[in-house]
């Protein structure tokens, strides 16, 4: 998969692509779906798949101050979309001019001019334009006007009929149910970035933790979970116990993931970890020694054992 910044000077095979139009938050199952229809769409017509995003986000573009709700930063996006088979993925700039855009001209001088798109598939709650003002409907008639093809994707349900939603997935991971949250996604939620120093205190106690940093994504439940770290190009990949927050007993002034991998030797500071959250074990609490901590992560970490053994 090739990503692209803009929609000028595109190359040629971009263009009369299929297109899916919209943010895809989590690439959860309803979103994989609706790419599987655009990838067969493209198929059928022996076209490109492009997938078009919005970076930042309109809801981070007009809410820049508002707590951080991201389930998929961009890189962990571009992940699973090119998983999916999506051929190119443009991210296009939000900014002030974007979100003054009226609907039609978007869709005159981004869909028509500069990605001469034959089909475009979108979610039927999808909006665009100033003030969200178009829609599929909107869409669905300036297609007919301008020669493409749309499709509105209905949204996938799961569970007493309920649509599977972004926000049912945030509300999930923010309740300490990473278990319902991959339900719904199709895939572990993870945190990812780079492994920074800490203060060593786990490996003074026997126990060398890998710390993250969680910055612009949603904040999961604060507690110890069960994990799955994959580390670096090679992806290994070991199972582990982290634990997610404040840390109480040796407080910090933002939230941090500390990782104790198991069956691991070594350093992997400046490492690209990913940290999916299989299962929550318990909330934080604060302990009144070191070895009244190492005790815990001892428990904590037979506890992980048994929750990954159980997940597969």
């Amino acid at each position: 998969m090739r990503i692209l910044r803009n929609t000028r000077d595109l190359p040629a095979e971009a263009r009369g692509a299929v297109v899916a139009l919209g943010n895809f938050d989590g690439v959860h199952r309803g979103h994989q779906a609706l790419i599987g229809k655009a990838r067969g769409l493209a198929d059928d017509a022996g076209a490109k798949l492009v997938a078009v995003v919005f970076e930042p986000y309109p809801r981070e573009f007009f809410r820049p101050d508002a707590e951080p709700f991201r389930l998929t930063p961009f890189r962990a996006k571009s992940r699973l979309l090119d998983a999916l088979g999506v051929d190119f993925l443009i991210e296009l700039h939000f900014d002030a001019a974007m979100a003054a855009t009226q609907a039609p001209d978007f869709v005159a001088e981004v869909l028509v001019k500069e990605l001469a798109v034959s089909h475009v598939v979108v979610g039927e709650d999808f909006r665009f334009g100033k003030g969200r003002s178009g829609d599929a409907v909107t869409l669905a008639y300036m297609g007919e006007m301008e020669g493409f093809g749309v499709t509105v994707f209905a949204p996938l349900a799961a569970g007493s009929d309920r649509k599977i939603s972004s926000s049912r997935i945030r509300a999930a991971l923010r309740e300490g149910h990473p278990d319902e949250a991959a339900r719904l996604l199709g895939h572990w939620w993870s945190v990812e970035g780079v492994v920074v120093p800490g203060d060593k205190r786990g490996r003074s106690i026997g126990i060398p933790t890998a710390n993250l940093h969680v910055k612009g994504t949603l904040v999961p439940a604060f507690g110890v979970y069960a994990v799955r770290v994959h580390i670096g190009a090679e992806a290994k990949i070991y199972d582990g116990v982290a634990n997610f927050g404040l840390r109480p007993t040796f407080a910090v002034s933002e939230p941090l993931l500390e990782a104790h991998l198991f069956d691991f030797t070594g350093e992997f500071y400046g490492e690209w970890v990913r940290v999916e959250l299989i299962a929550y074990l318990r909330p934080e609490r604060k302990f009144e020694s070191l070895e009244a901590l190492k005790a815990q992560i001892a428990v904590d970490s037979r506890a992980a054992g048994v929750a990954l053994a159980k997940a597969g």
